[in-house]
């Protein structure tokens, strides 16, 4: 789900990285007064982070040769909020397209406005409705990892789509291709990270509950439910 280096015309490639430069100049500042207010959430910071970097870099193949991978996203923007979840998703991109020729830098703009963007709003969003509403928090963060995920997705087969309109049917026979070709793998990806956000956020309300709760508004209690 990485738009690989070079694959996005140059219009396109700079556009996303106009469209993403604000969100990162808001999560930097959000970090920054975070990191200010109590620098002993560094170390959830970074199993975040780790979370995310780990997640993000396994490619299961996909149809036509393509590949697919879970986000991490999800974890970073519950427990900090969505502005710091920008900064792990564009840092572990970043380091993604150094160190693992996974991504890129020409397309690092479009891929931290799906994955690092996108990807963390929609599921602080979900996170924060459920929480509003009284559901059960595992459910809660299962539907905000797997949508995030999904959503992720969503905005990739977007991008694809603008950037290379079916000559027949354009933009939406395109967006229809796209998709299609990204959902056979996607939405048991979705599903399994949705599971797996659930597991590792309860493991760390039980092992790392004081350092969880200067960051998550929830008690230990719930954390173990």
């Amino acid at each position: 789900m990485h738009i690989m280096e070079g694959f996005l015309p140059v219009k396109h490639a700079i556009g996303w990285g106009l469209a993403s430069a604000p969100f990162l100049v808001y999560g930097f500042k959000k970090l920054s007064d975070e990191m200010k207010k109590d620098s002993a959430n560094r170390l959830m910071l970074g199993s975040a982070a780790g979370f995310t970097f780990i997640l993000s870099s396994l490619k299961i193949p996909s149809v036509t040769g393509s590949c697919s991978h879970p986000t991490g996203t999800a974890l970073g923007a519950i427990v900090f909020g969505p502005g710091i979840g920008f900064v792990i998703g564009f840092v572990v991109l970043l380091f993604q397209a150094l160190l693992l020729a996974h991504g890129g830098l020409t397309t690092i703009g479009a891929n931290t406005f799906s994955m690092a963007i996108v990807g963390s709003l929609v599921a602080y969003s979900i996170f924060k409705v459920g929480k509003q509403l009284g559901c059960n928090l595992k459910v809660t963060v299962f539907l905000a990892a797997c949508l995030a995920d999904l959503a992720n997705y969503c905005t990739t087969s977007l991008q694809l789509a603008f950037a290379f309109p079916d000559p027949v049917s354009g933009f939406v026979g395109a967006l229809v291709k796209f998709m299609g070709i990204f959902a056979v793998t996607q939405i048991p990806l979705a599903i399994s990270e949705g599971l797996l956000t659930v597991l590792v956020l309860n493991l760390l309300g039980q092992h790392a509950p004081d350092s969880l709760k200067t960051v998550l508004p929830y008690t230990t209690k719930e954390a173990r439910s």
